[in-house]
Order: structure tokens, then sequence, then C-alpha cells
């Protein structure tokens, strides 16, 4: 008899384990699908629920039994990444996917399983974003001009003139039309368009809110980027051994790669990458930029492009627009070291009162 009440608590404890993983499968497919109908990229879906297999996997337990001690261990130890964005990112994936679990699951957990569903993401575990507490300070609208024009006069000197040349063109166009350092790298030149808007345009492929995917945008020149990249085009970008009359061809090519192409008919050299701009940035800062900053990386310039357009008068709609961003609170935070004045602003809001004033008298 005691045999026969073993083998029926085991087979229950069977059905249960099963039932479990059958509706842990079910949240999955389900949680997938609703972040594919809120417009989630393809990309973004197949990496969304990996973070909750991978730590499950490891203990062998189902979501609802998953610990905030156990997650502390394990991305201590054997989930601990190099980069921390990257345990950053999964431990917030994985917060979500408990958000869904409690908002749809949790009543049914409950009931079948008698488990209460709480995220392992608590107040002492959850991930702070570096942008929370870092203020990225760009250096001055000076000390950025006199970078430039140092590192423009060095140029002639550089043992890889057209190399060197791409490097500076990249870097003042990131500073000029504040696109990011992936944008850039994957433009190509049929994507230049000149006879748009006042001094042309190019496109670019930018980046996604909220894992939405990627949002093509163009990307303003102005007058002084305009001639920037005619020169390059016309002077410096033949000098690269691929088909510069090639539309499909990237504007800025790497160098290394493309020197395997030489006599290649019909093959295009690849578009630079972005870990080599930001080290020629890295390096030309380290050489020309005067000031208390000491270094530049391409997201700096882009908010150097931000914070200077704005101090000498540009609106925020415009930086907004400039930027590319889908909601004026994320430029407001690339403006946190934008020098402001409010007793001119006082002054000169109490003087337009006056002068309104005396018109209507």
């Amino acid at each position: 008899m005691a045999n026969v009440l073993t083998l029926q608590r085991q087979a229950a404890a069977s059905v249960s384990v099963e039932a479990e993983r059958a509706l842990f499968q079910d949240s999955l497919a389900e949680y997938v699908w609703a972040r594919d109908v809120a417009g989630l990229s393809p990309r973004t879906l197949e990496s969304l629920v990996q973070p909750v297999l991978e730590i499950c996997s490891y203990y062998d337990v189902m979501p609802w039994q998953l610990s905030s001690r156990q997650l502390d261990q394990y991305f201590a130890g054997p989930g601990k990444r190099p980069r921390h964005t990257t345990v950053r990112s999964k431990i917030n994936r994985i917060d979500l996917y408990y958000a869904f679990l409690e908002q749809r699951y949790a009543g049914e957990i409950h009931r079948r399983f008698g488990a209460v569903v709480e995220s392992p993401v608590d107040a002492f575990n959850r991930p702070v974003h570096r942008g929370d507490f870092g203020l990225r300070i760009p250096p001055s609208a000076r000390a950025t001009k006199e970078f430039f024009a140092a590192w423009r006069e060095a140029l002639p000197r550089a043992r890889k003139y057209p190399v060197a040349v791409r490097n500076y063109v990249m870097s003042k166009l990131t500073y000029i039309s504040g696109v990011r350092a992936a944008e850039l790298c994957q433009v190509q030149l049929g994507d230049v368009h000149w006879e748009n808007g006042q001094w042309g345009r190019f496109l670019v492929h930018g980046k996604g809110a909220g894992g939405s995917g990627p949002r093509d945008r163009e990307a303003f020149l102005f007058e002084e980027g305009r001639a920037l990249l005619w020169w390059y085009i016309e002077e410096v970008r033949g000098e690269f051994p691929d088909d510069p009359t090639d539309p499909r061809a990237p504007l800025f090519p790497s160098e290394r790669l493309a020197k395997s192409l030489a006599g290649m008919d019909g093959l295009l050299a690849p578009p630079v990458v972005p870990d080599t701009f930001r080290r020629a940035l890295k390096m030309a800062s380290h050489e020309h930029l005067r000031g208390p900053v000491g270094e530049l990386f391409p997201h700096l310039l882009r908010h150097a492009c931000a914070t200077h357009n704005y101090e000498a008068g540009m609106p925020l709609w415009d930086v907004q627009v400039l930027l590319g961003h889908v909601w004026a609170s994320t430029t407001v935070g690339y403006l946190a070291t934008a020098k402001g004045d409010p007793e001119r602003a006082s002054l000169e809001s109490s003087r337009r009162a006056v002068r309104r004033l005396s018109t209507e008298a």
C-alpha cells in the first residue's frame, strides 16, 4: 500500500511539473506575441525572452520559483559579463517579463500551483542606468571650433592622408548633424541628397525608440557640412580602391578591407565600423583638443551639437528634430550642460511686456 501511495505522489508531481512547464512555454509565446503587437522589431523579439530561459535553465526552476538571491548569485557569478550594459539589459528584460507574467498569469499560477508571482528584480539589485547619474559634459563651442581647426591643419602631414581625412570628416559631420556613430558608418553615397532642403541632407537608418527597430530619417548638413562633404567626395573619396561612382558604395569605406578589393570590378568596400571611428576621434582629441574636456567620443559630439545649437538660439523643437528624437524629454537630457542666464531671460521678458503695453497704449 505504501508503495502505491508513493507511486501516486510521484505521478502527481510529474503531472504538476509538466503542467508548469507547459504554462511557462505558453506565457513566453504570449509575451512575444504581445510585444510583437506593440511594434517591436523582429531582432528585438528574438532576444526578449532569452535571459529568462537562460537563468531558469541554469537553476532548473520555473520563473515563479526564482528568488532574488538566485538572480544575484547568477549575475555575480556564471552570468556575469565584462560589459555592465549587457548584464543591465538582461536584468531589465527579465523584470519586464515578470511584469507581464504578474499581469496576465498571476491568478492562474497561484490557483493551480500555489505560487506567488514576484519579480526577483527588487529595489536592491535593480540596475541603474549610467545616464541617471553620469553627466556628459561636451567641450565649449570655442574649444570645439579650435579642435577641428587644429585637426584640419594637421591633415596634410598624416601618414595616410585619405584615412585621416575620412576620420576628420566623419567627426565634423557628427558634430554638425548630430548623427550617431553607427548611423554615420552605414551611410552610402546614394544616401546623400544634395537637392533636399537648403543645403542638402543625407539619409540615415536611425535608432528606434523602445526596441521598435531602426527609423529612417534625413540628417541635416547645413552650409558648413555641405561644403565639407562636397570637398571630401570630390577630392578624397576616390582615393579608396573601390568604385566611388556606385551609389551603393559606403560614404566612409574601411581602408583596411578596401585594399583587398583593389582591381576587383563590381565589388564594394565595406563601411568603416564604429569602433574604428571612435578610436580615431579619441586619438585626435588627445592630440588637438585643449581645455578641461580631454577626450572625445562620437556620442559626446552629438551632445555638443545639441548643446551648442541650443545655446546659439535654436529652439528645443528644432534641436529635437536635428537629433531625431521622438520625445522632447530625451532631447532635454542632452542639454543638461547648456549655459542659461535666468536673469537675462527675465529682463528680456520684462522688456517685451513693456513694449507690448506701449504698443497697445
